[in-house]
Formats: C-alpha cells, sequence, structure tokens
C-alpha cells in the first residue's frame, strides 16, 4: 500500500474556507476565499514534520477537482498553488482571466 493511500482523506470544509487532511494528528490546509464565483486560493501549509509526502499537492489538486466540479475559476494568491497550476498545465483553464 502507498503512503497517499494510507493518509486520510482531504475534507472540504467551506464554513471555514479551507480543504484539509490531518496526518499524524497534524492539520494541512489550504485556504480559499469565494468572490464572484472565483476561488481565491489564499494559502497552503503543511507541517514541516510531514514535508515530503506530496501533502499539499493533494490538498492542491482536491480543491482545484471541486473548483473545475462547481464551474468556478481560480485565482491563485498563494505561490505554491501558483507553482503548482504551472506544473500541472491541465490546470491552467481554471485560471480567472485577467480584467
Amino acid at each position: 500500500m502507498t503512503a497517499a493511500a494510507q493518509t486520510p482523506a482531504v475534507i472540504h470544509r467551506p464554513d471555514a474556507g479551507r480543504f484539509e487532511v490531518v496526518v499524524d494528528g497534524q492539520r494541512c490546509v489550504a485556504d480559499y476565499q469565494m468572490i464572484d464565483q472565483v476561488m481565491w486560493m489564499t494559502h497552503t501549509e503543511v507541517p514541516t514534520a510531514l514535508n515530503g509526502r506530496g501533502l499539499a499537492a493533494r490538498l492542491v489538486a482536491t480543491a482545484l477537482d471541486h473548483a473545475r466540479a462547481q464551474g468556478l475559476k481560480v485565482r491563485p494568491r498563494c505561490s505554491y498553488v501558483a507553482a503548482y497550476m504551472r506544473r500541472h498545465p491541465e490546470t491552467l483553464d481554471l485560471l480567472e482571466a485577467p480584467r
């Protein structure tokens, strides 16, 4: 079984504006704000002890999948989200068009 298969599922908490997963008792988050059908991805955080497990990528991928399923656009205000989207060009269609 892979490490990802052993990791708990990412949970969407719309009331808190975040996607989260708790691993080894530590919370990992991808925060967002909704503004006019645009998901502003504002912050991604994984505790140092959990680095290297792909948790930030899982959080962001789940958030982007949610945006796609809901017909939302995304504005990456978090440098990690922006970098993730550059590394995964299949997500670039989710970017909010420049005004």
